[in-house]
């Protein structure tokens, strides 16, 4: 044998660096739950009712425009055969969990009031709070930009104070930090919070944020390197996701307000980027939202509704599972295009997953990969109340621990 001990040991010290990188940074999604939307709320709009408000919208929406799984196919373009075998529960996802995601804006939808305005609204958010039940909850700062930056840093320590002085740091609570540029707002980032966590008694690393891409910069630095790439290191273990900013990144980019969609080639190329980026990672991405809401006239809402369901199903297919929603009258659509996306492919996944698992008990391996993503599938359908625990056991013979189990091993079994 030509490689001997001395060899392997000399690999392993070149290669230390490598294997420490995949240990940590690319250690794969941890396979918890991920929201299918995020919904902004400004601050001074908020209430303890407000989940039931927008889940009121959209069953009003759906009574009045799209009665009958026939009027909703027709309004998306979908098949009646799909749109059939989710219509009668979408009725109880909407009244029972409306928004999955809720953000309180004190940001572009809430706007500069001034210290007296924010602060009051700020403590009137933090008393609603502990009676919103939605499974993710945060708040969306001031940019660190030079105007708004200390207005964004006392709004995040203050409201981060109040949720604590009511209880323990929420676990689902997440802070969504827009219009990063530069890493080193990434870093002051960073600092506010270890400070924060220190004077709160809280274990370092606690909390976590999100990041907005709404500049070019964000995506490419002067250099020519990802920006995104660095964001993530300099997050130190923090970083939670990736939000694109449809418009505001469509201006940075220069396209005319009547081109800015989450469809255009700039808009693509950056969320293509930032899925490079967090390949591998425990990082995830949102698409963004469109501001053409589904109200007015029968035919408005149609176009709307159409328009909604099409670019949701985009996304999903290109591989990003969360967006942006703006009004309760986008939540059918929201809802529809995620569970038709999962069932219409339920029969192929679960015969893939079948295969894979047979194959493994034989002694006879397919790809690790194949497994991970099935199980990713399956999971991401069931978090969302597209697929039933029942049937996933039914069609593949695994229960949800096993699903999560496969995630977690990477898709070795």
């Amino acid at each position: 044998m030509a490689l001997d001990k001395s060899f392997f040991d000399k690999a392993d010290a070149a290669l230390a660096s490598a294997d420490n990188l995949l240990a940590t940074k690319y250690r794969g999604d941890f396979g918890a739950r991920q929201p299918i939307h995020t919904a902004y709320v400004p601050a001074d709009k908020l209430t303890a009712t407000t989940p039931a408000q927008w889940g009121e919208i959209a069953l009003a929406t759906m009574d009045e425009h799209t009665p009958t799984a026939k009027a909703l196919a027709t309004a998306v373009g979908a098949d009646i055969r799909g749109v059939q075998e989710i219509f009668d529960r979408l009725g109880a996802k909407i009244k029972t969990q409306p928004i999955e995601d809720l953000r309180i804006d004190f940001e572009d939808g809430y706007g500069r009031r001034g210290d007296e305005a924010e602060e009051r609204d700020l403590k009137a958010a933090i008393n609603v709070f502990k009676e919103l039940q939605t499974p993710f909850i945060g708040i969306r700062m001031k940019a660190l930009e030079a105007v708004t930056r200390e207005r964004g840093l006392k709004t995040l320590d203050q409201f981060t104070a109040g949720i604590i002085s009511n209880g323990k740091y929420p676990e689902n609570f997440v802070i969504t930090l827009p219009k990063v540029t530069f890493p080193e707002q990434v870093d002051v980032m960073v600092a506010a919070l270890e400070v924060i966590e220190k004077a709160h008694g809280l274990a370092p690393g606690t909390i976590r944020f999100e990041i907005q891409i709404e500049t070019t910069q964000a995506i490419m630095d002067q250099n020519g390197s990802v920006t995104a790439a660095q964001y993530i290191d300099r997050a130190k273990g923090r970083l939670s996701a990736f939000h694109y900013g449809t418009y505001d990144y469509s201006a940075a980019a220069g396209i005319s307000s009547a081109y800015q969609t989450l469809d255009h080639p700039a808009a693509d190329y950056a969320k293509s980027v930032l899925q490079v980026a967090t390949a591998g990672t425990t990082i995830r991405i949102s698409d963004g939202s469109t501001n053409i809401l589904p109200i007015g006239s029968t035919a408005q809402v149609h176009a709307a509704m159409h328009n909604h369901y099409r670019l949701i199903r985009r996304c999903l297919e290109r591989g990003i599972y969360q967006g942006w929603d703006l009004h309760g009258s986008q939540l059918p659509t929201r809802i529809a295009a995620n569970w038709i996306f999962y069932r219409d492919g339920l029969a192929a996944a679960s015969l893939r997953l079948r295969n894979y698992l047979s194959s493994a008990a034989s002694g006879t391996m397919d790809e690790p990969a194949t497994a991970l993503t099935l199980a990713r599938y399956f999971l991401r359908g069931l978090d969302c109340g597209a697929i039933e625990s029942s049937e996933v056991e039914r069609l593949t013979g695994l229960d949800e621990a096993g699903l999560r189990d496969i995630v977690l091993k990477k898709g070795v079994i």
